[in-house]
């Protein structure tokens, strides 16, 4: 067994490995697009506003006044604006083009209107052309994810397509003989908790991710599994086999397809017997069987990875505020299961989800140091968690 990768250095060397991969890119539509990546950073069709624009109901006036002589009808929305004569005033709607040569717009609940004139303080209430992004400007960066807000935004600015890259494949080879995929554990089995969870994960990273395959504890299943028909998806998951017990055919499988280790086993715990590899075949990540090992193993490697392939940046850690004193563990990095307020939950076992379920989730606790009551810490999110 190789020396343990530090934590830190581990999400580094996923990142990293993410970035040296070009995925492919297509454009789509603006309602197809969320969800993906932006490739390519889109520039604007039209300025916003794409041009003035009144910005609430009123009056737009030319001259000096104190009174206005009206216009014959209402300036709305969707119309071309007409120049405005002198010493004259039109109705105007919220959103309609401004009339060349306005010099001021009297507000609605500020007007007075008598036998056919309009009279009210009067001020610059308009938006003018680009106020908001110009022409040409460039609307958000490459690597940011289409967000529904995203899609409206580029259709404000005129565009009807982005560029996207591909999301990145993921499928998922689970490990264990002893494993059921429905109804209570019975006869020495137990049910395959990550099947459900890791997948879901996956797809809330940017991913597109497969159902689980389960696989026999034999060296031919573990080969096929590892070895499967083209086309490969761009990351296989599999979950448990990665340490060196009677059964755990991984290290020898990948050895036999040639695989170039990036990461065997980080300093962590829990998670410690996470891998990280590039095969012929394309990137595995392996993650331990244990299910909160498992889901530390995707915080570390996967959505770094996954992070790097979109050209996102790496992942952000938070901060907590923990409430509890939390040991450290010696010479690895500790991820400590915390809820919304900071607090250490109780169920926090490599082999236990009651925590998982419902943890904010990771304070990290860094080498040979404990944490102590009111320490900020460095918090990694539960992956997949939306509130």
């Amino acid at each position: 067994m190789s020396t343990p990768t530090p934590w830190p250095e581990a999400r580094r060397t996923a990142y990293e490995l993410g970035l040296s991969i070009d995925l492919p890119t297509v454009e789509l539509p603006l309602d197809r697009a969320v969800g993906h990546t932006l490739a390519a950073a889109p520039a604007s069709a039209n300025p916003l506003p794409a041009f003035d624009t009144v910005a609430m109901d009123g009056y737009a006036v030319r001259g000096e006044g104190p009174a206005w002589d009206l216009l014959d009808y209402d300036q709305l929305a969707g119309h071309r604006a007409a120049e405005l004569p002198d010493g004259r005033a039109v109705r105007i709607a919220t959103g309609a083009q401004l009339p060349p040569k306005t010099e001021g717009i009297v507000r609605l609940e500020d007007s007075t209107v008598t036998e056919g004139t309009v009279s009210g303080p009067h001020q610059r209430d308009w938006r003018e052309t680009g106020d908001e992004i110009a022409l040409g400007e460039e609307l958000l960066p490459a690597g940011t994810p289409v967000s529904p807000a995203a899609a409206g935004f580029a259709a404000a600015a005129g565009l009807d397509r982005l560029t996207v890259f591909e999301k990145p494949t993921a499928a998922f080879a689970v490990f264990g003989d002893e494993l059921i995929d429905r109804g209570p554990a019975r006869d020495g089995k137990i049910r395959d908790s990550l099947g459900p969870m890791l997948p879901a994960m996956l797809e809330g990273l940017g991913a597109t991710a497969s159902r689980p395959v389960h696989v026999e504890d034999t060296p031919e299943a573990h080969y096929n599994a590892l070895n499967g028909p083209a086309p490969q998806p761009t990351i296989l998951c599999t979950t448990g086999g990665t340490m060196h017990g009677p059964v755990d055919y991984l290290h020898p499988t990948l050895k036999k397809l040639g695989a170039e280790y990036l990461i065997d086993t980080v300093a962590v715990r829990p998670g410690f017997p996470m891998l990280l590899a590039r095969t012929p075949n394309g990137i595995v990540c392996g993650l331990p069987g244990n299910p909160q090992s498992a889901v530390i193993s995707v915080a570390t490697i996967v959505a770094p990875l996954i992070a790097g392939l979109l050209r996102r940046p790496l992942p952000e850690l938070g901060v907590a505020a923990v409430a509890d004193d939390i040991p450290g563990r010696g010479d690895c990095h500790r991820l400590a299961l915390v809820d919304d307020f900071g607090r250490l939950i109780p169920h926090h076992g490599s082999a236990m989800l009651r925590g998982v379920a419902t943890a904010r989730g990771f304070a990290v606790v860094e080498p040979h140091t404990n944490a102590r009551r009111s320490d900020a810490l460095p918090l990694v999110p539960m992956p997949g968690r939306t509130s």
